[in-house]
């Protein structure tokens, strides 16, 4: 940093505000550094750094199922909101195990100024750590209600729209793919059908457990249009579901929305390419990663501040497979 102070011609403590940001600094001078930095080569000591300032400009986000493509949007959200605030994104997949879960995090904790939860079904060891500690931490997508900042999507009302709206087609016996067990997502969606079928003056619910996976979604429904009297329209809990339950209707020789209709929550890039092309209620992925990591940076700035808890609306995306015009 010397060697770049000597030539820009300006003193240390300048060099370090262009860098980190810490105070405003004339353009002329901010190119003069830039250039320097270039000529020199130099390259930050992120280690001396936090050992400076005690902080690591590190973020972690713990995320189950990081490699589901479905979840790219959220993840690219978070990166490039954290990467424009000059931080790096340590990634951890907790597996929905509650047990790893606090392991996981754990490891987590010692290595970044703050932390995004998709929270499992049972959370608590984890978050009780993570406030013991005084971890600025973000709920992302899960929504608990507890004593921390968290940002998701509506739930509840987006699914009773679906269920209404295959109702007003005429179906009677609609079925829904829960997802795994516990989870926040899954608890409120399953309020929502259920809200859709009393406003709907039907009964009685038709689920099964999905898992929030393909293959468990796909075993489940074949089971559940076996029976005499199945569903004549499906709602599924989520996009990974909604793999399993096309390939369940396929291999019973049932046409979509012919034989069964079917709605989708979430909506994800093959959707509009199926035949017939997906009905579904679309998330907002990218504005979650991105609002998710600002109330993260906004926690560590000011800690003592009141926990916020942000629901960002949903979007009903009409197509083919719930079988009607509009």
């Amino acid at each position: 940093m010397a060697e770049v102070a000597r030539l820009a011609g300006v003193s240390t403590a300048t060099v370090s505000h262009v860098l980190n940001g810490t105070r405003p600094v004339r353009e002329q001078t901010r190119r003069q550094v830039l250039a320097a930095v270039e000529q020199a080569r130099y390259t930050p000591n992120a280690a001396a750094r936090s050992l400076a300032t005690s902080r690591t400009r590190t973020l972690g986000l713990a995320l189950s199922a990081i490699s589901n493509p479905y979840l790219g949007e959220l993840l690219h959200a978070i990166e490039d909101e954290s990467a424009a605030a000059g931080y790096t994104l340590l990634l951890t997949d907790p597996h929905d195990d509650p047990g790893y879960e606090a392991t996981a995090v754990a490891r987590l904790r010692s290595r970044v100024d703050g932390v995004l939860l998709a929270p499992s079904a049972d959370s608590g060891r984890t978050l009780d750590a993570l406030a013991a500690q005084k971890v600025p931490t973000v709920l992302v997508d899960r929504m608990l209600g507890v004593a921390h900042d968290e940002v998701g999507a509506e739930n509840v009302e987006p699914v009773a729209g679906l269920v209404e709206h295959l109702a007003a087609a005429g179906h009677t016996r609609i079925g829904f793919v829960a997802g795994h067990a516990g989870l926040a997502t899954t608890v409120e969606r399953l309020d929502g059908y259920r809200l859709g079928l009393q406003r709907a003056g039907l009964g009685p619910p038709r689920v099964v457990e999905g898992h929030s996976e393909a293959e468990p979604a796909r075993r489940a429904v074949r089971e559940l249009l076996a029976a005499p009297d199945r569903p004549t329209a499906l709602v599924t809990g989520n996009n990974a579901m909604t793999i399993g339950v096309v390939q369940a209707l396929h291999e019973s020789g049932l046409r979509v929305p012919g034989d069964v209709a079917l709605a989708a929550f979430d909506d994800f890039p093959w959707a509009d390419a199926f035949s017939p092309r997906l009905t579904v209620v679309a998330q907002p992925f990218a504005e979650i990663g991105r609002e998710a990591v600002r109330m993260l940076l906004a926690r560590m700035e000011s800690p003592g501040t009141a926990p916020r808890s942000v629901r960002l609306p949903t979007r009903f995306v009409h197509r083919d497979s719930c079988g009607c015009t509009s």
